[in-house]
């Protein structure tokens, strides 16, 4: 196996809920203006090098479209070259492993995998799930970017039994009684270890992490397979399509060179992958822990609130004109705007203009201009209003204008708004986002988020 896993990052949400009345909120969940493409586009960005991909596979069970290719939008978003294919990979938690198998057998890909776990109100699936994405970078190494983890061994078992299902028509998943899933996935799992650990030549793997949507394999993951040094499982909730990758991070995170990984998958029928980590490790952790994004204080909404963000709550609409849906002309002739942020910078003066135009504001000259991208810039809030009369799924609406580092300004709706922090001069990163969905059209378009610990000045709001 030449390719091996070169880069990795995952994303989870701001928002807290308790679901479960019990004082403490600590359930993961996306926001209104998140789903599977936009954690994807998050995930994808922090591995800092989503433009080495030699493809992107998007892995999820809870697509934004199922008769449109989703991961075009996130190819978009991050600005990758038109000849770098893309694809999606609708299902469960195996078809991320089956996309990572692929991976490093072939060409190499950049694998994102992302899912918004909606349960019933009251369920377990509510209670225990966690909204979150997740990407890893597969391909072949090279000086500039070496191997984290080389890929020893991979094992696949099928086995057909109902233990999980969920039609396309609903929202929430059904599973059998726990028991039963179990004593078919644990024979499968000690097979598959065994198997994985004997073909990479390997007594004991040195970490051990075993996620499943069963929560008594998740339970007893330890009594299944033993790491010498850890056992884990879901670290903060089973998410799904990503909760392989999530697990896998989580212990890249921490692991030391030249140490041994046992990756299980237990989801209609199981799959495993040895890997050992490099010395590059160390210095090519994602920015970001998992534990440390899971333990980090997010804001509260309440229960409500985020069962009307899933749709499971009728609440009263703001009485307002809703938006048109978002027509595909306009928005293919925009495309390097609305999805990528590119702008244009005039060759001959070297002003910025978002969006991009052909006659410069500033010195006239016309088709004089080159493409800039501002999508990683940071940026300084100039002003900002908050608008309680605007249409929104959580109002109130709040839009700032950017000042960008390197030039450029423009305006944007702020994601996760803390109104009462907002202030001049306040710090700002983008992220992708989704504005709203109307006539079935989910329009999707940049957002600035607020950076925290950051000294503002007074601002005014209108």
């Amino acid at each position: 196996m030449t390719n091996s896993v070169l880069a990795y990052a995952t994303y989870l949400p701001f928002w807290r809920v308790d679901p479960a009345s019990r004082g403490k909120a600590g359930r993961i969940v996306a926001s209104f203006d998140e789903d599977a493409i936009t954690m994807s586009v998050a995930a994808a960005r922090s591995t800092g090098c989503p433009d080495s991909a030699e493809s992107l596979v998007l892995v999820t069970s809870s697509p934004s479209y199922l008769d449109k290719t989703n991961a075009t939008t996130v190819h978009a978003a991050l600005g990758l070259d038109r000849r770098v294919p893309a694809s999606d990979a609708i299902g469960t938690a195996r078809s991320t492993l089956a996309a990572v198998r692929a991976a490093v057998a072939g060409r190499g890909s950049l694998i994102v995998a992302a899912d918004v776990r909606t349960g019933r109100p009251g369920s377990a699936d509510e209670r225990t799930g966690c909204d979150a994405a997740a990407a890893v970078l597969i391909g072949t190494p090279t000086p500039q970017r070496p191997a984290i983890a080389d890929v020893l061994a991979t094992v696949s078992l099928t086995e057909e039994f109902l233990d999980r299902w969920r039609l396309p028509t609903e929202v929430s998943a059904s599973s059998w009684e726990e028991r039963f899933g179990y004593e078919q996935y644990a024979p499968l799992i000690r097979e598959a270890a065994t198997a994985a650990l004997d073909d990479a030549g390997v007594a004991q793997a040195d970490h051990v992490v075993l996620t499943s949507p069963n929560s008594a394999v998740a339970k007893r993951a330890s009594t299944l397979v033993k790491g010498v040094h850890s056992t884990g499982g879901s670290p903060v909730g089973f998410a799904g399509a990503a909760d392989p990758l999530l697990g896998l991070a989580a212990v890249l995170d921490l692991a030391g060179p030249d140490e041994t990984i046992l990756l299980i998958s237990a989801a209609d029928g199981v799959d495993a992958l040895v890997l050992r980590t490099t010395g590059a490790l160390g210095s090519r952790r994602q920015p970001d822990p998992v534990a440390a994004a899971a333990a980090a204080d997010g804001r509260v909404v309440a229960y409500p609130t985020y069962l009307s963000w899933r749709g499971l709550l009728d609440m009263e609409p703001p009485r307002r004109p809703e938006p048109d849906r978002p027509a595909g002309p306009p928005s293919a002739r925009a495309a390097s705007w609305k999805f990528g942020l590119n702008g244009s910078r005039c060759t001959a003066c070297g002003f910025v203009h978002l969006p991009p135009m052909r006659v410069c504001r500033a010195c006239g000259a016309v088709d004089q201009s080159e493409p800039v991208s501002v999508r990683d810039s940071g940026g300084r809030i100039a002003t900002f209003t908050v608008d309680r009369l605007a249409y929104s799924p959580s109002p109130p609406v709040v839009d700032v204008v950017v000042d960008f580092d390197g030039g450029g300004r423009a305006t944007f709706e702020v994601a996760d708004a803390v109104p009462d922090t907002l202030g001049v001069g306040g710090e700002v990163t983008m992220v992708f986002r989704r504005l709203f969905t109307a006539g079935g059209v989910h329009n999707y378009f940049w957002k600035a988020r607020q950076v925290p610990a950051v000294a503002r000045a007074s601002g005014e709001e209108n």
